[in-house]
């Protein structure tokens, strides 16, 4: 599945995740459904994840980042030390794992689909990743967003 990715005016992006279809089986036949993962970064270390829900893609996309931009306002900043995270931690959600370790300059972002989208649209350059247990998308976004929350400064 291709990203896509958008810039605004307002220094906001966002990066559609996961596009889900749901069927539910009707007298006539299927109607589908469908889920879209949004997740919304300002690259200055303020992130937030959504899941929207409508009859067509355009429609679940718009109410995910509509829905993600309002909860970024309610999410606390993440402390970065330059283009890279101050110390390892290991976020958790569900039966996903995240391990965040900071890495030098020039590694980039090392991580699979679903936190690569979190970690680049917070504003993360260098980072090295692992992930361990559930693989499922929702799951990994929450669990790196809640083991960027653990980071502190000195």
């Amino acid at each position: 599945m291709g990203r896509e990715r958008e810039s605004r005016q307002d220094g906001l992006e966002d990066r559609v995740v996961k596009i889900r279809r749901c069927a539910a089986v009707v007298k006539g036949g299927r109607r589908f459904s469908f889920n879209a993962l949004v997740v919304v970064g300002d690259n200055k270390g303020r992130v937030a994840s959504v899941y929207g829900k409508a009859d067509e893609v355009p429609p679940a996309v718009e109410k995910a980042t509509k829905d993600a931009q309002a909860a970024m306002k309610r999410q606390r900043r993440i402390q970065l030390r330059g283009d890279t995270i101050p110390h390892r931690v290991i976020g958790r959600f569900g039966g996903s794992r995240v391990i965040l370790v900071p890495a030098g300059p020039g590694t980039g972002v090392k991580a699979g689909p679903g936190v690569r989208d979190v970690l680049e649209v917070c504003g993360v350059r260098n980072i090295l990743t692992k992930t361990h247990g559930s693989t499922n998308p929702i799951n990994l976004v929450k669990a790196t967003i809640q083991g960027l929350l653990l980071l502190r400064t000195r």
